[in-house]
């Protein structure tokens, strides 16, 4: 199956800061702060929704389109992806411009200070589809991105007759009812998180059997526990995969997206799509970092059916 990602392009970097924020701050003076923390370990890392996903959807046997707008920094990132089996070739390299960053301190408290810079991400407006691509794909995925961007790329998806799956995630504080609404009438799968289900439906007004009068599927993940599946009348709960240390979230969500498209690229079954989700989610929750899990397919396969039972539809994939 063809399948375009579209969505936030970025790099990750993140500060450990030896001592305690609340430690420095001055009640009295919260209107006038200068502070500069000494910070003694920095990591930096390949990030930004499509890219995850996409990663991860390429690490099973897939080989995903990304569409997106980078910077003048994207060179090294663009061989990382290339080398994993991700086409880079829909993604928008702009020259004045860096791509966009995330930067984040934390502290021994684990309280955080961070700030994201758009950057190359601010244009991804100006990319449509048609403009980018040589041609439609079978699916695309709607990820958080620049909001118009995710506007015109939903709009072309119902104009062309292309199947989309809808991932608003975190710009459903910045999307209006009418677009959520929109979206959502429009979209073959919608998948959000528990919290971020709630929101959507007190924008939108739409209760969860209403949204099903749009989507064909509903997927809410419930963090540990698990996932809940929704088709037509029918709900299937995929449990989390064991895992032999939590080292980071960061990126959880985007691992069990790039496994469930795996399952909808094959044509498996909706809960057999969850389950490989659960287990791709599981390796990123062991790394920290959201693309530095490794896996073969068929060392996969063999930790899948340590939890779950396929029925021997994962063969083709531990051969691939």
């Amino acid at each position: 199956m063809d399948i375009v990602i579209t969505g936030s392009i970025a790099f990750d970097y993140l500060m450990t800061f030896p001592g305690r924020f609340k430690e420095h701050l001055i009640p009295d003076k919260l209107d006038r702060v200068s502070l500069s923390f000494l910070v003694d370990h920095l990591d930096k890392h390949f990030g930004g929704i499509a890219p995850n996903i996409a990663y991860t959807l390429a690490l099973l046997g897939e080989r995903p389109r990304v569409l997106g707008t980078a910077g003048k920094d994207f060179d090294e990132y663009r061989a990382w992806l290339e080398t994993a089996g991700v086409d880079t070739s829909a993604v928008i390299q702009l020259d004045d411009v860096y791509t966009a960053s995330f930067f984040a301190n934390t502290d021994l408290d684990n309280n955080q200070i961070a700030s994201f810079y758009a950057g190359a991400m601010a244009r991804a407006r100006d990319y449509t589809l048609a403009k980018t691509l040589v041609r439609m794909p079978d699916l695309v995925v709607i990820s958080p991105n620049d909001p118009q961007a995710m506007t015109t790329i939903a709009g072309e998806c119902r104009e062309h007759g292309v199947r989309y799956l809808f991932d608003p995630s975190q710009q459903v504080l910045r999307l209006d009812k009418d677009f959520l609404c929109s979206g959502i009438s429009g979209a073959y799968i919608l998948i959000c998180n528990e919290y971020e289900f709630e929101l959507i439906s007190q924008k939108t007004g739409l209760d969860r059997d209403a949204m099903l009068d749009h989507v064909a599927v509903l997927v809410v993940t419930l963090g540990d526990q698990g996932s809940v599946i929704y088709t037509g009348g029918d709900a299937c709960r995929v449990p989390v995969a064991p895992v032999a240390r939590i080292a980071d979230p960061t990126g959880v969500g985007d691992a069990y997206r790039g496994g469930f498209l795996k399952g909808v690229a094959a044509g498996w079954p909706w809960e057999l799509c969850g389950q490989v989700g659960a287990v791709c989610a599981a390796y990123v929750l062991e790394q920290v970092g959201t693309q530095n899990h490794r896996y073969t397919p068929a060392e996969f396969v063999a930790r899948f059916r340590q939890t779950f039972d396929d029925k021997g539809l994962l063969d083709g994939l531990s051969k691939g």
